[in-house]
This record gives structure tokens, sequence and C-alpha cells, in this order.
């Protein structure tokens, strides 16, 4: 266990404290085929709510992503994308002061997105996808989210392989944050995020949550996303089970879990559909890191 370092986010009417408590990014899809709830609040209206509830839960960041990027998903159009998030963000940015990420990886969808009340943007692709995302976020002076994938959500679960799983993260999330900066976006708005779950086997995961430090090296808040990922449904399924429901009650322990192993190995934020247990979880592995 090491203390993490401390980092301030600072932009519009906007501060996080990252280091000396573990900020929480709350999950919304408006979508209909994510691999934990999609369908569920894919009604504007009710994506507002799960918002709100989100917010009041203790979510310090809510993340909201119009196209599933569940294994093997298939993209959707940029005006599908558009159409999804736009009307739910505008709402929302009225009603909650958690500053509220927009998960893309479209210049275009971040655009608009930034327009109506967004305040962050939350890209997977780190760059690869559509460049134009870092100069979009430098723009608008958003901070920017980098996430380690190999391959693409249609192919990243094929039978992925490393040579060196930290040093190929380190060095691609080092390579995706130059790239960012030479399209104007600060290094102090750039957060990294190891990629759980994609591109990645359950044995990579569990040892990328355990030398999650040496990323340290990036000189950047960490993200970790370990919530109800399939290396935790096949963890603790009983014996015969190949999964089990995303949703079940042994996956949210697992979940938390791993939430208090990636914070002890020096996670700044932590990206959950379970925000209020997620909080309690926080505070006491806080006060031990902290103590």
């Amino acid at each position: 266990m090491r203390l993490r370092k401390a980092y301030r986010l600072e932009w519009g009417r906007h501060v996080l404290e990252l280091g000396r408590r573990t900020c929480i990014m709350g999950i919304l899809n408006v979508t209909p085929d994510s691999f934990s709830d999609g369908g569920l609040f894919l009604d504007p209206a009710a994506a507002v709510a799960q918002g709100e509830r989100l917010a009041a839960e203790g979510a310090d960041i809510i993340d909201i992503g119009g196209e599933s990027t569940r294994p093997f998903s298939e993209p959707v159009a940029a005006e599908e994308e558009i159409r999804r998030v736009v009307p739910v963000i505008a709402e929302l940015a009225q009603r909650v002061s958690a500053p509220i990420s927009i998960d893309t990886t479209r210049g275009v969808v971040a655009r608009r997105a930034l327009e109506v009340g967004a305040a962050m943007v939350n890209d997977i692709s780190a760059l690869r996808r559509d460049p134009s995302v870092a100069a979009v976020a430098a723009e608008f002076g958003a901070p920017l989210f980098l996430m380690h994938m190999q391959g693409e959500p249609r192919t990243m679960q094929v039978a992925p392989g490393y040579d060196d799983l930290i040093g190929e993260i380190r060095d691609f999330l080092q390579a995706a944050a130059a790239a960012a900066e030479a399209q104007g976006v600060p290094r102090s708005m750039l957060i990294a995020d190891p990629g759980i779950g994609f591109g990645k086997t359950s044995a990579h995961n569990l040892q990328l949550i355990h030398h999650l430090a040496e990323l340290a090296a990036l000189d950047m808040p960490i993200l970790v996303g370990p919530s109800r990922k399939a290396f935790i449904r096949r963890l603790v399924a009983k014996t015969g089970e190949s999964d089990i429901a995303p949703d079940a009650p042994m996956v949210a322990i697992g979940t938390q879990a791993a939430v208090a192993a990636a914070i002890l190995n020096g996670a700044h934020i932590v990206r959950v559909h379970d925000v209020g247990n997620t909080a309690a979880t926080c505070k006491v592995v806080d006060a031990i890191v902290n103590c």
C-alpha cells in the first residue's frame, strides 16, 4: 500500500481534489445494449432520474454514454449517439452540481455534449478512433480521460495477450497523453485509465489491479473501472456456473472488493454502477490509507 500523489483538477465551476479522498464516477448508460444496465435508462426521463440518484448517493462525476462498449458490441452512428445523450445531459446539468462526463470516442459527440452542459470527456479509445476528441476537450478546457484498450470492442476479447502487461499499458497511456498535449490539452487535465476488462483476460485484470501502483510513473491521476466486470463474475460464480448476472448480489460484493484493492494500490477515481455502496467502501479504505 502506498499513499497516492495528490492532484487538483480545477476548471470552470468545478474542482476535484484527487488523492486524499477517492472520487467516484457513477455510470449512466443511455443505451439498449450495455452489458449490465442496457435499456434501463434509454428513456431520457428515466436517465435524468438515475443521474440525480447517483449524485444524491455521492457521485463526484456522472459518466453518460450513448454507445455500448461491451465485448463484441457494434458501433452506432454518431447521430444516434448524439440523439441519446444530448437531451439527458442538457437536463441533468441543470439539476446536479457534479460534473458530467461524456463517454464517447467521437469529437463531434464530445462537442455537442460539452455545448449543452457536459464538463469532461471520457475517451475509451484514447484518441485512436478520432484524434479530434483532444482538440475539442482543449477548446472547452475540459479534463480528458484516456483509456488503454487492446483492439476495439468488437475484437478486444479475442485472445488478448501481452509480453509486459504493465509496461505496455504504461507506454500506451504515456503516448496517448503526449498526443493529447500536442493538441492543447494540458497535462494537468489528463486522467489515465488502464482499462480493466478491455482487451484483457481475467488474469490480466487481477495482475493490473495488483500492480496498479506501477502506473504512478505516468504522473497522472488514475481511474479504475472494475464494476460488475466478467472477471469478478467468474470469480464469485458457484462451481459449474460459467457466468452470473451482472447485478447479482455476489457480483456487487466482488466489485467492492476490487474497488478496495484498487484504492489500496493507488486509484484516484473509481467508476461504478453502485455509487451508494461504493461511497461506504471508499470512506473506510481512504481512512486506512490516510491513517
